[in-house]
């Protein structure tokens, strides 16, 4: 059917956002409306006729609402093929009135979960009659319009006016699509919460839902296309940020904020982490966000042109005015006062995002990864040492300030690509070398980079002399471990574990080096 008249309509909802309007407008089109419970009460309480689905059905709601619409009347009227012979005898020798539009949205059993509700309370939530219907429903979309949606009363309502009180086919199959995503999504939450109950980390079978967000204009390349998807994790960030100006955030802002904004959520001091490509140009704690941002940009101002700034204080206006010199894509923050907003007031391609509060670095939770063929699921990397944790190796131990600069720039390290070496000098890092197939290479590029910066500077000496380094992994030979030696550093820190550790242990001695092992690695790829 190309075009499907509404005569009956059955409304069941939780969210009764924009319901009154929609449902006087179908009653003024001489729609009969179906309803139950809150949504029949709200609908009276306007002064529209509502007939209750217990009236239609003769049958009485029970089991606590668990029984009501799951009834041959309310199934049949939705299921059965408008033109098809046995279907329509069926329908007459049965009493089955035809339901030509169903307007349900579930349970609200995903912000059950969210506000911590107990098991009993979450599954009480969970939602039987609705994906039913809904389901029916968009089978059966060449003669019954489904809503499950509140945002698409709108279009319901303009394809009625332009056909005579119909809908066309076209929409009614685009909201077929979009029911059917909505129960699997639905059913994704679910087993989700349902697995995380009974301690099963991996279950049999795993679904992964989302909800629209932003349409991109393109992905990481012009060529390929990209949208940005949100899974309603409670952990403020990129998904939770609000854009207070700029132009619309791109595929690879929103990947490179997102690392930005989960790397300086380690710090509970004034921090600021400065990205290029998802890996971190300069990571700085200070007394103020101005100073941490000052002390990171140091880094590597080169690389730090167009980059993303994540800080995990509210901005100010001195930092805001500081960051207004340099080139940014885009400045991520928890929250930003009135005269920060201002100052960046002139920049009107800067995308500023406030998050609403930080991410909780310690939070377990799931990565995703697809592969040619499936998927790749592992819990997020977490992990963090203490210093009772380290496990000192050399004969030299570690200084007071030493011991707080490698506990700093391994906690760096965890959000640097692998092979990562960082440097990192009271509280800042001074030499970032990421992504390298040989750890050398790494080790020297970081060096590279950091003589650059002193260079630029106009200073006698890179920041590396005095420095201390972070391993992601351990070093297979001691060449690493001596380019750093060479850089300046006077500590390490990595994971220990090679077959070469003795090796590499005498190459620090012989250096003067302190070194501690951590017994924990955080390869990022």
């Amino acid at each position: 059917m190309s075009q499907n008249p509404i005569r009956r309509a059955l409304i069941s909802v939780s969210d009764k956002t924009g319901l009154v309007e929609f449902a006087r407008f179908l009653v003024e089109r001489g729609v009969e409306i179906l309803s139950t419970g809150g949504s029949a009460k709200t609908l009276r309480d306007a002064g529209i006729a509502v007939k209750e689905v217990a009236d239609h059905t003769g049958f009485p709601e029970m089991l606590d609402g668990r029984v009501k619409t799951l009834h041959p009347l309310i199934h049949g009227g939705l299921l059965a093929i408008r033109g098809n012979a046995e279907h329509e005898k069926a329908m007459t020798e049965h009493g089955i009135s035809p339901i030509d539009l169903l307007v349900v949205n579930l349970y609200p059993f995903e912000e059950t979960v969210a506000k911590g509700a107990d098991f009993d309370t979450c599954i009480e939530n969970i939602d039987i009659g609705g994906p039913a219907l809904i389901r029916g429903a968009s089978k059966n979309h060449d003669s019954v319009t489904v809503v499950v949606d509140v945002v698409d009363y709108q279009a319901v309502m303009e394809s009625m006016s332009a056909n005579g009180g119909a809908t066309t086919h076209e929409l009614r199959r685009s909201l077929a699509a979009t029911a059917y995503a909505r129960t699997g999504a639905y059913d994704a939450a679910i087993s989700s919460w349902f697995a995380q109950q009974v301690g099963d980390t991996f279950p049999r079978r795993v679904v992964a839902a989302g909800e629209l967000k932003q349409t991109l204009r393109y992905g990481e390349n012009p060529h390929q296309q990209a949208a940005f998807y949100v899974s309603g994790a409670a952990r403020p960030g990129i998904a939770t940020a609000r854009q207070l100006q700029g132009k619309e955030l791109s595929f690879n802002n929103i990947n490179d904020t997102d690392a930005a904004f989960e790397l300086v959520s380690e710090f509970t001091q004034p921090a600021v982490a400065i990205i290029k490509h998802a890996n971190p140009c300069g990571v700085a704690t200070g007394a103020s966000i101005a100073e941490a941002y000052r002390t990171a940009l140091a880094c590597d101002p080169v690389s730090a042109f167009g980059g993303i700034i994540a800080i995990n204080r509210p901005l100010d206006r001195a930092t805001a005015e500081e960051i207004s010199k340099l080139f940014t894509e885009v400045v991520i923050a928890p929250a930003a006062d009135d005269e920060a907003v201002a100052a960046f007031a002139a920049k009107k391609n800067l995308r500023l995002l406030v998050t609403g509060g930080m991410s909780d670095p310690t939070q377990s939770g799931m990565t995703l990864r697809t592969v040619t063929g499936g998927y790749l699921l592992q819990t997020r990397d977490n992990g963090r040492v203490t210093e009772a944790e380290l496990k000192v190796v050399t004969k030299r131990v570690p200084s007071p300030q030493e011991m707080a600069d490698l506990l700093f720039a391994f906690r760096v390290c965890k959000h640097v690509k692998s092979n990562a070496i960082i440097y990192v000098k009271d509280g800042a890092t001074v030499g970032i070398g990421a992504g390298q197939m040989s750890r050398v290479d790494s080790s020297r590029i970081a060096a590279w980079k950091s003589k650059e910066a002193a260079d630029t500077a106009g200073l006698a000496q890179p920041a590396t002399m005095g420095s201390v380094v972070a391993s992601d992994a351990f070093f297979p030979f001691a060449d690493g471990l001596l380019a750093a030696a060479a850089a300046g550093a006077t500590a390490i820190i990595q994971p220990g574990g090679s077959m070469r550790d003795a090796e590499v242990i005498a190459a620090a001695d012989e250096q003067g080096l302190a070194m501690v092992f951590t017994g924990m690695r955080h390869f990022r790829h």
